[in-house]
């Protein structure tokens, strides 16, 4: 793709004009076409029509291609595309068609969470930049990979952490770095929900409508259960990361952010599956504590169970020596040390957890900021090497709640100190064929 300030570079408008014989109104359409960048949308159920509504909200990008292996959502999702842009998206199965597409500048991944990392790596050797949804990848190994991979092709990979382009979310964090709260210690993160069992698949035959072959991908092979596709694949452990690679790296994320800190020096985590005994392989009801040199982060993860922190379903709050900022998705509330409220923020709207889709302004600026990434290069507001770290440490929260005990990190990259069994969850198994190589 050849961008308006490129192609200004090389050759003078007038010049232009005069050499290759065009009038002023076929100038500007060759310029918004080499200006416009092509998405190819890759897993179309839920999350994926976010994606569809921020790159329709967002000038200068189109839906190029959409693609997944149940050919019910590609074509329902198609026919979407074509009542937002006013024409046909081409329709493909397999993801590495899209790829092998010129045509195609970015490719967007809402897939599910094994995908995330080897499609993403495998889109950056096709020369293609990536927004691929939270998490990055399913194990902290292929984080890595991913990060090698981003620097080694060179193309941009935003993490769709989408409040880091929240604009009250920037402004409040800019002010706590600025000393609102005086020194800020302490983040407590926490998400809610009332989420039924997922009840005891049965081994049924694949429907005629899924690939279940290529949904598997990467992961190691396993027959087809009745309660794992479209969405619960979340709650097992061979597909999946649960509610904390699921929901809480946003507000993790974010009290990271406001914190100033990158991985912890210790990480604790426990919890279970304590409301309903099913196939559900992850906790239902988790806590989890990442300790840093003089700062801490808290995760709360209730899946089940809908109480509300502070009336919110999600959110953070942040704790300083001065003060206490209260925020989520809807705004923003300031505390005085003695706990009274100072000041406040509210964006007009009311979210919620039940929303699994979460088409938001939020989603529509984090997609600007992308594309303004790739036109103009404006820097990434979750560039994958910081967005990572985020989702490593929330990895490592799993790990530290699989093998029951506190990890001790090597704060430079995360490896786990002086426990080979813990280190051995650092990576997994793939189907032959399918690990992911840079």
């Amino acid at each position: 793709m050849t961008t308006r300030r490129e192609f200004l570079k090389v050759i003078g408008v007038g010049t232009a004009a005069g050499i290759i014989g065009i009038n002023a109104k076929s100038y500007a359409r060759i310029l918004g076409a080499n200006d416009r960048v092509n998405c190819a949308v890759i897993g179309l159920h839920g999350r994926g029509y976010a994606h569809l509504a921020s790159i329709r909200a967002n000038r200068g990008a189109a839906v190029s291609h959409v693609c997944d292996v149940d050919s019910r959502e590609l074509d329902k999702f198609a026919d979407a595309v074509k009542e937002k842009f006013g024409r046909s998206p081409v329709k493909e199965k397999d993801f590495r068609k899209v790829l092998e597409s010129a045509d195609v500048d970015a490719v967007s991944i809402a897939t599910p969470e094994h995908w995330h990392a080897p499609m993403a790596i495998m889109a950056l050797q096709a020369g293609k930049h990536v927004y691929v949804e939270k998490p990055c990848s399913h194990n902290p190994h292929e984080g890595e990979l991913l990060v090698q991979a981003q620097k080694k092709y060179g193309k941009l990979v935003q993490l769709g952490t989408q409040q880091r382009s929240s604009p009250h979310t920037i402004d409040i964090v800019k002010k706590i770095h600025e000393g609102l709260i005086g020194k800020p210690y302490f983040g407590k993160a926490w998400y809610c929900n009332t989420r039924k069992s997922i009840g005891t698949g049965r081994q049924v035959p694949v429907p005629g409508y899924l690939d279940w072959e290529l949904w598997q991908g990467p992961a190691p092979r396993r027959p087809y259960k009745d309660n794992v596709h479209p969405y619960n694949w979340h709650w097992f452990w061979h597909w999946g990361t649960g509610e904390t690679l699921n929901n809480g790296t946003h507000e993790v994320d974010v009290c990271r952010w406001a914190l100033g800190v990158d991985l912890p020096a210790r990480v604790t985590a426990s919890g279970g599956r304590y409301h309903f005994k099913d196939d559900w392989e992850f906790y239902d009801t988790l806590v989890t504590s990442f300790e840093y040199d003089g700062k801490m982060v808290t995760w709360e993860g209730m899946s089940c169970q809908g109480k509300q922190y502070y009336g919110r379903g999600r959110g953070s709050t942040i704790h300083g020596t001065d003060g206490t900022v209260l925020m989520d998705r809807d705004g923003y509330q300031v505390f005085s040390l003695d706990d009274k409220k100072i000041d406040e923020y509210s964006v007009g709207r009311t979210t919620t957890t039940q929303d699994l889709v979460g088409a938001d302004s939020m989603t529509d600026e984090h997609f600007r900021n992308f594309f303004d990434a790739i036109r103009e290069g404006e820097p990434l507001h979750a560039p994958i090497a910081e967005g990572n770290i985020s989702v490593t440490m929330l990895q490592l929260s799993n790990i530290s709640w699989k093998v029951g005990r506190s990890l001790a990190l090597d704060t430079r990259d995360g490896h786990v100190v002086g426990d080979p069994g813990a280190m051995e969850l650092w990576q997994r198994e793939y189907e032959k064929g399918w690990e992911p190589k840079i």
